[in-house]
């Protein structure tokens, strides 16, 4: 889709020949004498149509525009959240007709803020995704321009910027997590990360079996041996900053199939599964969106990949494993198996001497029973992080909550035959999971994000969401260059 954004009024934006025009307003809109105006004017005098965020009101061809449809919606107070879901109702409306939007104008007034500008652009490239990549006659997107008009769009042209590297970055996520596992191996993951660093320019390395093997990463390979996919271990480094300055290390959860191995699951809504490489399609998303933004920051990200499948050589409950720390391993079940693949990448990040590590990760089930789809669950070993990924999620309208990481969780874990077991039942099973990755995430400020709920979509909308790919990208957007040096000190500030 081609976004572009106008310098002009609402006098102006109705002069734009289009299929559609969307017309998102606040409480706080100063009146005009043009046409747009004197329609919402009239509109409201009359009981029509309310400010209320989702309250519409459709009109065919009005007299002075030149769009063919135009819907007026109320957007609250206008914040990010209320203009999205405005923009999202507004969308829904224009659907339901028999000609396909094209071009698409989109005017936002009284809402001069750079998050109402990401909200609107970003709501309407979500509305607007169609996957086709497995489709023998794919509809693709029927949008194909999206232009927003604003009479200070100068002075918004880096949110804007901003809001269209989110949504190439999200589609990415998307386009990733949505295929199929036999279209989107470990092979096809590290396929799909050479090709981002050949567009953008970010160094990518892939690291096979027997280089993981020599690391000593026994954790992550005892997962991998059970399938005939060999796994990837991917490493993408994106470098805006000086050399000197520590790097962010974002580390993606890549089961790009579970069957939970020997453990197995239910065969019910097994196929979903395929979304359990969620977390790696978020970083291959981000780092997308790095490409186009070129911010003065240096990132790191690390992608464990491989699919959990039965077999004959298939890890066995019971079996005890090492992983690249040293630390061993008594896999109780082959169904937590992700945790098993993220440590081996979290002691990997120890070499970067990181400021922060971030993993990110469909982790566990019971995170879906605390929190639902609308919070991702945030852990983290260090207060000051935790509140700026809060912020990230605020500001990105792609909402996270902390979770609790008392040592007393810890005890659940405890193993008569190794130094740790991989699951520590039923109560807190995200809390304990999180416990269970903390231990190899020492020596630096870490947090995790536990993305279960929030990934993907069951039922009739099933697809990705590319969550959190928004709250990762403003969160990575917010830190100024730190040294190397006093990124290693940072690691002592625990909560």
């Amino acid at each position: 889709m081609n976004f572009e954004i106008k310098p002009i009024d609402l006098g102006g934006a109705a002069q734009i020949h289009s299929d559609a025009t969307i017309l998102v307003f606040s409480s706080s809109y100063p009146a005009g004498d043009d046409v747009l105006s004197k329609h919402l004017a009239r509109a409201l005098k009359d009981g029509q149509l309310d400010v209320k965020p989702g309250k519409l009101l459709a009109l065919f061809r009005p007299e002075g525009t030149s769009s063919q449809r135009v819907i007026l919606a109320g957007a609250g107070e206008g914040s990010a959240k209320e203009v999205k879901q405005a923009v999202a109702a507004a969308w829904n409306a224009l659907k339901t007709g028999h000609a396909p939007i094209k071009k698409l104008v989109l005017c936002l007034a009284g809402l001069a803020t750079g998050g109402a500008v990401r909200a609107a652009i970003t709501a309407v490239a979500d509305a607007t995704y169609v996957y086709t990549a497995t489709k023998s006659k794919p509809e693709g997107r029927t949008l194909e321009q999206l232009i927003v008009c604003l009479p200070q769009a100068r002075e918004l042209a880096p949110e804007f910027k901003h809001a269209t590297a989110v949504v190439a970055g999200i589609e990415l996520a998307k386009e990733w997590a949505n295929r199929p596992a036999n279209h989107a191996t470990p092979s096809h993951l590290a396929q799909a990360a050479r090709k981002l660093s050949k567009e953008t320019g970010i160094d990518c390395q892939v690291l096979g079996p027997k280089e993981v093997a020599k690391l000593g990463m026994g954790s992550f390979s005892a997962v991998a041996q059970g399938s005939d996919q060999a796994l990837r271990f991917i490493v993408l480094s994106y470098q805006g900053a000086s050399k000197t300055h520590a790097p962010t290390v974002l580390v993606g959860k890549g089961i790009t199939f579970d069957t939970g191995g020997i453990s197995l699951k239910p065969a019910a809504e097994m196929d979903e599964m395929k979304f359990d490489m969620c977390g790696a399609a978020s970083v291959l998303g981000v780092f997308r969106a790095l490409g186009e933004l070129r911010p003065k920051i240096n990132v790191v990200g690390l992608i464990p990949a491989c699919e959990n499948m039965p077999d004959g050589r298939s890890v066995k409950p019971g079996d005890v494993v090492t992983s690249m720390s040293g630390q061993t391993i008594e896999v109780l079940n082959t169904d937590a198996e992700g945790r098993l693949i993220l440590c081996d990448a979290l002691t990997y990040a120890e070499r970067f001497k990181p400021r922060a590590v971030v993993d990110i990760a469909t982790l566990t089930g019971a995170c879906v029973i605390a929190l639902g789809s609308v919070r991702s669950g945030m852990f983290a070993s260090n207060d000051a992080l935790a509140q700026e990924l809060l912020a990230a999620g605020e500001s990105a309208q792609d909402l996270c909550w902390r979770m609790p990481l008392d040592d007393d969780y810890a005890e659940a874990l405890k193993s008569n035959f190794a130094d740790v077991a991989n699951v520590g039942g039923r109560p807190a099973g995200a809390v304990t999971a999180a416990k269970f990755l903390q231990r190899f995430a020492d020596k630096y400020p870490w947090a995790h994000l536990d993305i279960a709920g929030t990934a993907w979509k069951s039922g009739a909308a099933k697809g990705a969401t590319g969550r959190p790919v928004g709250l990762l990208l403003d969160f990575l957007l917010a830190q100024k260059p730190l040294p190397v040096a006093k990124a290693q000190t940072a690691k002592n500030r625990k909560a």
